[in-house]
């Protein structure tokens, strides 16, 4: 599905990390996208915080910004950010586009809707396809146990009878002398 501006949900599907149990992006992967400076993009949001719940953005910790920095391979070398960046939701992202108010905005708000939306579809089509290999190694399962007896039942069937060897010639019984 093409998007406007260019741009494609696969393309901003690499820019979305995981952090505390929630999909993100960056403030500055968000300011590339929107065509701004970072600084332009979180002066706009300490300008509206009224709009950005926890839930839509929050700041990360020095050590959550490690951990992605060195995911990320950024340098950590002078320069740089002074400190740790804010991530924006699925929602927060979209919250951006209305407080940033320009038609570049707009289109890119609408790309990383559909780009959240997709993987989410994506993630339900594989825990859909986990709960099948579930249930399928379930049923199988027991066959497993079945399938040993019956190849165990079929040995038997093959191997040759065993039959007490009587000897050979006469065989005095014991207890009668002979004469």
């Amino acid at each position: 599905m093409t998007a406007t501006n260019g741009l494609i949900p696969e393309q901003v599907a690499k820019w979305i990390h995981l952090v505390r149990g929630q999909k993100v992006m960056l403030d500055a992967d968000l300011a590339v996208l929107y065509k701004v400076e970072t600084r332009t993009l979180v002066q706009a949001v300490k300008r509206n915080l009224r709009r950005f719940p926890h839930d839509f953005m929050f700041q990360l910790t020095h050590e959550e910004w490690a951990a992605l920095r060195s995911q990320l391979v950024i340098s950590s070398g002078r320069g740089g950010r002074r400190y740790a960046p804010y991530v924006f939701t699925e929602h927060g992202a979209l919250m951006l586009s209305s407080v940033l108010s320009s038609d570049t905005a707009a289109d890119v708000g609408l790309v990383v809707v559909r780009t959240f939306v997709q993987l989410r579809e994506m993630l339900s089509t594989h825990k859909e396809l986990a709960a099948k290999l579930e249930a399928l190694d379930r049923k199988v399962g027991g066959h497993d146990q079945a399938i040993a007896d019956l190849i165990d039942a079929i040995r038997q069937l093959m191997a040759p009878p065993v039959v007490a060897k009587r000897p050979i010639g006469f065989v005095q019984p014991k207890g009668k002398p002979g004469k």
